[in-house]
Parts: C-alpha cells; structure tokens; sequence
C-alpha cells in the first residue's frame, strides 16, 4: 500500500495550495478532488485580489504560492484600486479568464511529480490514538498517510437555495459530501452551518452595452508575481450599469418568496457582500445599486453580474434583472442562487490548523468559517507548510499580526467567534501602512528563505531587487535635480516656481511630486531599474516619517506576542481568573500573551493575571 506525507481532500483554492507548497517542501502528496475538471475553480466572481485580498495573494506569492501566478497567467484586467489614497490602502484586482486560471493550476499539480491527483470522494477518517493515520475514499479505499488537510469549501451538506427549489449540491451541477460531515460528528467536532451566495451568469450577446460606463484595464499592468512582467492576454473591459424603483419594486413584492427571507436558510450570510433581496430591503432608501458586468473570459460569452446575488425564483430574477439599463434582453445561462453549508467554529483549530480532536488532521478555507479565494488560499498555504514542517519535527510557522495579512487572518479565525463568513478588510489590520501589498517580499523573503518555499533563481531575483531599492533611498539623499530640471517639473505640476535646486529625497517627500513624473521628464533615468524598484524606494521616501513611527508601535505592541504559550497550560490553575476567561482560554489555547489579550471577553485585568502566573511558574 502506498505512503502519502499529505493528503489533500478538495480540490478549490485552499487545496491547491496546500498539495502545492507540501510538495515544494519535498513531501509526496495525494491531491483528492471530486471533480478534476474543476479544480481551483472560480465558483463565484471570475477575479483575484481586490481590497485588502491583494494582500493575501502578494504574500502567498512571496511565500511560494500559485495564486498570484496564476492570476496574472490568466487576467483579462489589471485594475489598482484606490490608488488616490495612502499606500497602505492600495490593492490590486484582476478579472479572469477562470477557465485558464483553473486549467493553468492543474497543469501545475498535474506536471509536478510529488503530486499525485486522483478524482474521489473522501468518505471516512482512519484515525489511531487520536492522531489520523489515513483516510478513506470511495473508490479507491484505505490509503495511508502521515498528514490529512480538509478543504471542502461549501461542498459540506451543501444545499443549493433558489425561491423554494432545494438543491443538495456543492456547487450547481456537483453533487455535496454527505458522508464526511456525518463522520466529523462521531468524531466530537462541533459542526455549524453559512450561507453564502452567487449571481445569475447572462449571455453577452443579449447585453445593450450602448451608453453603459466602461472599466478598463490600467494603462500599466502591475502584475501580482514578481515572476511575471510581460506576454499578458487580451485585455477586456467590464461595465456597469444600476437597479432602479422598478426593480426594487419587484424584489419587495417578491420577498416572501426567497429562500432568505421565507425562514427556508437557517444559516448565517455575509454581511458585507448581501444579497440584491438583502439590499433592497436593509437599504431601502437608496434608489439603485450599482452593478458590474464581468466578462468570465476570453473564450465564453457569459457576464457575471456582480452585485446581484438572489436566493429569487428564476423567473422573478429574470422579471427584475430586466427592468435594469442594458439587461432589458438579458438571457440567462445560470441561475443566481444561494447555497448553505456546514463549518467547523474555527476555535476547533490550533493557529497551525491543526485540529484539537484529532492530531495530524487540518482543515482550511470555508470549513473555517471564511468567504474568498484569497482568504481560503491563505490558509491551505499556511496548513500545508505547517502540516510539513509538523513531520519533520519542526516549529510551526506562526505569522504575527505586525508581520503579514495572513497572520491577522489567522489571528481573527483562532481568537474571534465566526458567526459570519469571515472576510478580509484593511481595516482588520492595525499596523497597515508596514503591511502594505506592495512589499510583502521586504516583510516574508526571510521565512521563505529559511523554509525553503522559493527557488535559489527566485531567492536571488527578490534580493537584488531589495538591494537595489536601498541604493535608490541612498540615491535620492545624494542627488540634487539641477534648478532648470526642477522647474521644468514644477511647471508641468502646476507649481510655482524654485529659485534654486533640491535635493531628491525633500522633493519626494512634496505629495504633489511623485516618481512617476521625475520618469516622464527623464531626471530620471526608467531604463536603470525596474517601476517596481523606483516604486518602493519612493514610498519609503515620501512616508518615512509614518514608516518609522508605526515600527515604533509594532515593537510595543509586540511585546507581548513574543511571551509563548505552551498547549499545555491548563487555565483553571491559574489563580485570580474569573470562570469565562478560564473556560475561553482552555477552549482556544492561545500561542501566545498577545494572542491571549485578543480572545473575545478576555481583559486586561486577565491578562495581568496571566502574566503574574507565568512568573510564579518561571515562564516569564
């Protein structure tokens, strides 16, 4: 019988990740998919990244991952949003061809030969003094292993919701996992239930796109890898038009027959990307809602109309998508529908992933409680490095809020109670402007580097690259632009005029001034290093002051974080704690004092607590 290091079971975006990266740390695994053809499907949204998801996907490229790779290999538009504001809010976002994105990371599993891909069903745990030892599959039977990562997205009893039609269905046309959700209760998991949902996909050919606003791509393409700069596809526009009185009008008169509103879908939905009936009714004073046409890519006519997620009967979404400018035709290839599904309340896992049940055992993605590609991408990296380094008898790796996007993703899953799908925002990260989307090799190219994620070739490229941003800081502290030059560029801004030159570095720090001119107007030279490089050492430049202050904050804030926990440690024998901060603490065992602090009804006072008992025990 053959021996796998890991099995993955699922085959979405967590999954991919995970097989990935266990293989490029020289693991064999065993990639469990119950359809191959859909693997690292885009079952929502044909696009990558966006606000505050862009983070995620620069940092999984850094850290070895496939999702910013093949997003690039496979975007239709390149768009950086918020690029009018600070740095620390910019993001990138692509639109995919999400039939090459999916048969572009299959080629990847499939070409690699520590990856073996079988299509199956994984129905049962092999599990032996609480540590798992195999799985089993419906096909294929008992297949051994050291590691088991679950990545089932919604495919948990999923019960697909459109008006009174009840589906059971993972996705429209795929067939759930029953079995494997019943197995998790024998097994002592406390097992809930999301809601979630997507919108009707429309032939282009019944789209009026006369007179409708366009969205095109950026006239320079930022790619999310650092692997790739150039040979991108055909480049295509998305468009957007809005609901209106007579649409809100059917939709009210229609809410009685929703899956949502009727008292059918028991489970909870995300509150920051709701449904159209949701919308209409929360926000009844809003006239319209704005709607975007999204091509699904290069070789289909269909759009994907986002901002019009329904759990309506089929005809009452045709009847009220109708009455919208440019959809007055629409034809309806697939239904928006909304789909409910079982999730494991993320206490259950450790900030590895591993599960507390049952050793050996990961789970990542929706199965925690998340929304997005991106957020589910984080964590089947983060579960397939830390499943490898667990075999090898190595430290876990744990990323810290002040560190990178994923670790307050991971932060917020082990120390927050997930009654929605979790999604990432700027805003959940306090230290921001350090955690920017544009530097996550400055913040990750260390770990990589010690676990061994990148090539020496890709090791080399980001190093130089690092380097030769700090000889453009030093550049700019030594270089004075000429009074003619600077004047000339003063001129072109609008500004008044200097009566003598400046140095760089002050000239950078003028928010009127930005690198992209000093290029335009050849003070500098755009052939003597990358857009990139002039990009970064400009930003260090202009918020230096920022910059410095925030890395003052982040040693502080630190400073607990760096006091570890030990599993171990059992709460009730900690005197001085209140009942509610023992029995929190037991339940998610924190990693560390900062962690702790973190953990919802947990005080300072209890953290006071804690830390005068790690000093009795000589921990501290």
């Amino acid at each position: 019988m053959k021996l796998y290091d890991v099995i993955v079971a699922g085959g979405g975006h967590a999954g991919v990740e995970a097989a990935w990266i266990a293989s490029k740390m020289g693991m064999k695994v065993l990639f469990v998919t119950m359809n191959v053809d859909t693997t690292a499907q885009m079952s929502c949204n044909p696009a990558i990244g966006g606000l505050a998801k862009s983070h995620l996907v620069k940092e999984l490229d850094i850290l070895g991952g496939i999702m910013g790779d093949a997003a690039d290999h496979s975007a239709i538009q390149f768009k950086t949003l918020n690029i009018s504001k600070g740095p620390a809010v910019w993001a990138l976002r692509t639109q995919n061809d999400k039939m090459v994105y999916s048969n572009y990371v299959r080629k990847k599993l499939e070409d690699n030969p520590d990856i073996d891909v079988v299509q199956d069903e994984l129905v049962d745990l092999h599990v032996k003094n609480s540590t798992v030892i195999g799985v089993e599959l419906s096909l294929n039977g008992m297949i051994s292993c050291k590691r088991v990562i679950i990545t089932s997205g919604t495919f948990l009893k999923g019960l697909i919701h459109i008006g009174t039609t009840k589906i059971p269905s993972g996705r429209l046309g795929e067939s759930a996992s029953t079995i494997l959700a019943d197995k998790f209760l024998d097994f002592g998991f406390e097992i809930q239930r999301l809601k979630t949902g997507t919108p009707p996909r429309i032939s282009g050919n019944s789209i009026n796109f006369t007179d409708l606003p366009i969205h095109g791509s950026d006239d320079k393409i930022i790619p999310f890898s650092f692997r790739n700069s150039s040979n991108f596809l055909e480049q295509r526009p998305c468009f957007v038009t809005n609901t209106n009185d007579e649409t809100h009008r059917i939709i009210e008169s229609n809410l009685h027959k929703t899956a949502l509103f009727s008292g059918q879908i028991k489970g909870t939905g995300p509150r920051y990307c709701p449904s159209i009936e949701d919308k209409v009714y929360r926000f009844s004073e809003k006239p319209s809602h704005r709607l975007f046409l999204e091509p699904e890519g290069l070789y289909t006519n269909e759009y994907y109309i986002n901002g019009f997620s329904s759990s309506l009967p089929l005809d009452i979404q045709i009847q009220a998508l109708r009455t919208v400018k440019g959809l007055e035709n629409a034809h309806f290839v697939r239904p928006a529908y909304a789909i409910e599904y079982d999730y494991f309340p993320s206490y259950q896992v450790d900030s590895t992933f591993e599960t507390k049940n049952i050793k050996g055992l990961y789970f990542a993605g929706q199965i925690n409680g998340t929304s997005g590609y991106e957020e589910a991408a984080a964590q089947g990296l983060m579960a397939g490095i830390n499943s490898v380094l667990s075999i090898k008898g190595q430290d876990p790796f744990i990323l810290k809020r002040s560190e990178a996007y994923i670790g307050v993703l991971v932060d917020d899953l082990i120390t927050k109670e997930i009654r929605e799908p979790y999604r990432m925002f700027t805003a959940l990260a306090e230290h921001r402007l350090e955690l920017r989307h544009d530097n996550a090799d400055y913040r990750l190219l260390d770990f990589s580097e010690k676990l061994g994620l990148l090539s020496s070739t890709e090791l080399d490229f980001l190093k130089r690259r690092l380097e030769n941003i700090e000889i453009l800081r030093g550049h700019y502290d030594n270089f004075t632009v000429r009074l003619e030059d600077l004047n000339r560029l003063l001129f072109h801004k609008g500004l008044d005029q200097s009566s003598e030159g400046s140095r760089l570095n002050k000239l950078l720090k003028r928010p009127q001034i930005e690198i992209d001119d000093l290029l335009e107007m050849d003070i500098l030279s755009p052939d003597e290093y990358s857009y990139y490089e002039y990009k970064q050492s400009e930003i260090l430049v202009k918020y230096e002051g920022y910059i410095n202050r925030q890395k003052e904050l982040i040693v502080k804030a630190d400073k607990n974080d760096n006091i570890k926990l030990s599993n171990d440690l059992d709460y009730s024998k900690f005197s001085g704690l209140k009942l509610e901060a023992i029995e929190k603490l037991n339940k998610v065992k924190p990693h560390s004092v900062g962690q702790a602090g973190r953990i919802a009804g947990i005080s300072p006072a209890d953290i006071s607590v804690i830390l005068i008992n790690l000093k009795k025990m000589g921990k501290v």
